[in-house]
């Protein structure tokens, strides 16, 4: 029996004005799978991951998520955004909540989760992403690597079936990407489904099972880690590789 995959997405396209942005888009990924988007910037890469729980509206095609196509709107699309976690390249931390409060506002607002029992599942997050004593600071207390991991954390406490990553580590200073790519390596081992759209060739290597090249709208090439990297099929990704593995 093959796994129904948790998400699909079958000939998408989208345009901003003249702008062809996702090109016939086919993917599908499986539950625990982690598939690593790559690719030169304005490939359309952040907009795929936006339209799986569309913050981006698309022209024709369909997403399934779950089986269940995206609904439009109202109580079904808010359904679908907790099971649907999304991680930004800026943190979207509300400054004037507590770290605590950031993590449990979701699912006591939205679950409806009783607040001692979300406080508890805070506080085991914050432990999960390492900052468990910076429970009861403010995002701005923080350093953002911190704070990006606070978002990991928020995300995860919607418990959803998958987290999309849009370039999470692209707004941090360089010492801080390790300890929020640490993270991420720990859920994808922990058998979490992620979406990750990064620029982190070594995290793609290390944690995908699956890396997905884009350019110009298209997924041009499709791989696992090893095979993508070592032996990249199409001139496209050969030509990407060489520009960013000689640094």
């Amino acid at each position: 029996m093959t796994a129904t995959p948790l998400v699909v997405l079958e000939n998408v396209n989208k345009h901003f004005g003249e702008l062809h942005v996702l090109r016939d888009i086919n993917l599908s990924v499986n539950a625990g799978e982690v598939v690593v988007i790559i690719g030169p910037s304005g490939s359309g890469k952040s907009t795929l991951c936006r339209t799986i729980n569309r913050l981006e509206t698309i022209d024709s095609g369909r997403i399934l998520v779950n089986g269940q196509p995206l609904p439009a709107e109202g109580r079904a699309l808010a359904r679908l955004r907790s099971d649907v976690g999304m991680v930004f390249q800026s943190f979207n931390l509300f400054s004037h909540m507590t770290v605590l409060e950031n993590i449990t506002l979701g699912p006591t607002k939205v679950l409806k989760i009783p607040r001692a029992q979300a406080t508890l599942r805070g506080l085991e997050l914050l432990e999960r992403v390492r900052i468990a004593d910076q429970a009861h600071k403010y995002p701005a207390q923080l350093s953002g690597g911190q704070q990006q991991r606070v978002a990991i954390a928020r995300a995860l406490a919607m418990n959803p079936k998958v987290l999309l990553f849009d370039e999470p580590t692209s707004a941090l200073d360089p010492e801080m990407v390790q300890e929020v790519l640490d993270v991420m390596t720990d859920l994808a081992r922990e058998g979490m489904t992620m979406i990750v759209v990064t620029h982190e060739m070594g995290f793609a290597r290390r944690a995908a099972d699956r890396v997905v090249f884009m350019a110009d709208g298209q997924i041009v090439e499709e791989n696992t880690p090893n095979e993508f990297f070592t032996n990249p099929r199409t001139d496209r990704a050969r030509d990407f590789l060489s520009k960013i593995l000689t640094h």
